[in-house]
């Protein structure tokens, strides 16, 4: 009879492995912290008795200038949020549309393939800046039917077609990670070629890339400002709006607070789903 597998280790391999890595003592711990505000008071003094940090600081960290234009700069990341689901939403459908099109098999499909690998070298060698210059002027150029003067629009479709280009990637990543025997016993079992890349082998990829597919998101996320060189008046234009005003470059560091205060929490998050799956696969291989 098969012995069920363990989920936990043993408890005695559980000793040595904590043996073998030990978590960091209170030494340890002490000599880190220590090194960190050392290194921070080091680098603050040399600013701050830097030559030009006087004009830096009124320039750049002006206390009154932040106070007036926190809240104005604010209400219009309201946009950015929305630029960024919207996109988000298209970005993992197409993504995933397209990554499984350039998995299908056959020469057949070879011009299939083709065309998306096309498509995907060029959206991701050329810059963001420039496919948002291209496409958010060039569309509207053209004066199709139904498609007026619409920023936003254009905004999302160009982060579309460039994020979904990284994402095809990630997903493909995922479903070539999956072991060829599960595709081959969905077979065996009597589901189509469709059948069981959709119930067997997407699944498990979907799974397997949510790491990356997060670090992607936090990309996209950023890019979001990125529309305002089509016309999007969103957090970074009010910040360039703000600072013709006042002559001070201070609503740039709003928007950058405001930004690392999403983005660093994602990517903790990310490293923390990258650690936990890496501790599953550890304990599943003993």
């Amino acid at each position: 009879m098969n012995e069920q597998p363990r989920t936990r280790p043993p408890r005695s391999q559980r000793a040595r492995e904590a043996l073998r890595h030990p978590p960091p003592g209170a030494k340890e711990v002490a000599i880190a912290t220590t090194s960190t505000i050392v290194l921070l008071v080091v680098v603050a003094f040399v600013v701050v008795n830097s030559t030009g940090w006087e004009r830096v600081q009124a320039t750049f960290f002006n206390a009154d200038v932040f106070s007036q234009r926190f809240a104005q700069t604010l209400a219009a990341f309201r946009v950015n949020i929305e630029l960024f689901l919207t996109s988000l939403v298209l970005v993992l459908i197409v993504g995933l549309f397209l990554a499984v099109l350039r998995s299908l098999p056959g020469p057949v499909f070879f011009p299939i393939r083709a065309g998306i690998t096309i498509y995907i070298d060029i959206m991701r060698g050329v810059p963001s800046i420039l496919a948002i210059f291209i496409i958010g002027f060039g569309i509207p150029a053209l004066r199709l039917p139904g498609l007026g003067p619409n920023p936003f629009l254009y905004g999302v479709v160009t982060l579309t077609l460039i994020w979904s280009a990284y994402v095809a990637e990630v997903y493909r990543a995922g479903i070539e990670s999956v072991h060829p025997s599960q595709n081959a016993a969905a077979r065996s079992l009597g589901m189509s070629a469709s059948q069981s890349m959709r119930f067997v082998v997407l699944p498990q990829a979907v799974r397997r890339v949510i790491p990356p597919l997060l670090n992607d998101s936090i990309g996209l996320f950023k890019d979001t400002a990125l529309v305002s060189f089509i016309g999007v008046v969103e957090i970074f234009r009010r910040a360039q709006i703000a600072q013709a005003a006042t002559f001070n470059f201070t609503p740039y560091l709003i928007v950058a607070a405001i930004f690392l205060l999403l983005t660093i929490p994602m990517s903790r998050f990310v490293d923390w789903l990258v650690a936990r799956d890496r501790r599953r696969q550890m304990a599943g291989a003993r």
